[in-house]
């Protein structure tokens, strides 16, 4: 499923957009021609409607980090959003993934270790839900997605 999602995503993405967003991004960024994290591609964090891009090397360590740690891939359902795509999706208007937000899935993970993980990279907002697990480096808080969540997720948490 994570490829068949990655590579539908790729195909419904304009490359030409894609690579205007991401020269407009070096332009204003120079130091970023190169990609430097290894495990993850623009287009995995880039926008889903648009491919609008949102550069910051801070996240995507911490992201790095997680994954290295995790020894498993981090598939990634939601990353940046662009502000029309965050209105159509339901996004809070404030959201974090209008500047860089993942929602990850939960599948061949543990769920202690990935929370743990999660917030020893440095992530400081959490979402807890039952088949994916909100990380941002906004203000530290956390949620459930519901109670079916807050159950799944209560016996992992410290």
């Amino acid at each position: 499923m994570a490829l068949s999602s990655s590579y539908s995503i790729q195909s419904q993405i304009n490359p030409r957009l894609l690579q205007a967003v991401y020269i407009g991004c070096v332009k204003q960024n120079p130091n970023i021609s190169a990609w430097p994290w290894p495990h993850f591609s623009r287009i995995e964090v880039a926008c889903r409607h648009c491919g609008q891009g949102y550069y910051w090397p801070a996240f995507m360590n911490a992201l790095e980090d997680l994954r290295t740690h995790m020894a498993r891939p981090i598939i990634i359902h939601s990353a940046h959003r662009c502000a029309l795509h965050n209105a159509r999706v339901g996004g809070a208007p404030l959201s974090q993934h209008l500047k860089l937000a993942v929602d990850i899935s939960l599948k061949r993970h543990n769920l202690r270790d990935l929370a743990r993980t999660a917030r020893g990279a440095g992530f400081t907002g959490f979402g807890f839900y039952t088949t994916f697990l909100h990380l941002d480096m906004g203000r530290p808080r956390h949620w459930f997605g519901g109670l079916e969540a807050r159950t799944l997720w209560q016996t992992y948490l410290d």
